[in-house]
């Protein structure tokens, strides 16, 4: 199975950890069915809307922020996809799943911050 990218939810219960910026689009083209200019937008997107070490402890408490950038998360493994929209890759289909009900999860209000160990909390 193909690589995946390092787009990974972030369990409640832990610090969380900033998802790394995805490898470039030049090195994930998507073989077919998707717009040829769709990953390398959604790539730009999430890189927008991720959170650093500093942002999270600006930001933590919009769950609409974390929401988005979870949700954005998993539109690039949706589209990172080889088979296309049909979605062969069972991974990665799993791995935009997991990121998109985490998103919502946030966009609920069911997930919050668990706080910060290195900060006494």
């Amino acid at each position: 199975m193909g690589h995946l990218l390092s787009l990974r939810p972030v369990p409640p219960s832990s610090e969380p950890d900033p998802i790394p910026n995805p490898p470039s689009s030049e090195t994930l083209k998507p073989t077919d069915g998707w717009p040829d200019d769709a990953l390398d937008q959604a790539i730009a997107l999430h890189r927008t809307l991720q959170l650093g070490d500093r942002q999270w402890h600006a930001l933590k408490h919009q769950k609409g922020r974390r929401g988005a950038e979870q949700i954005s998360a998993a539109l690039v493994q949706l589209l990172h996809d080889p088979a296309g929209p049909g979605g062969g890759d069972l991974e990665r289909r799993a791995m935009a799943l997991a990121l998109l009900e985490q998103g919502m999860a946030w966009l609920k209000g069911e997930l919050r911050d668990p706080g910060c160990p290195s900060h006494g909390r």
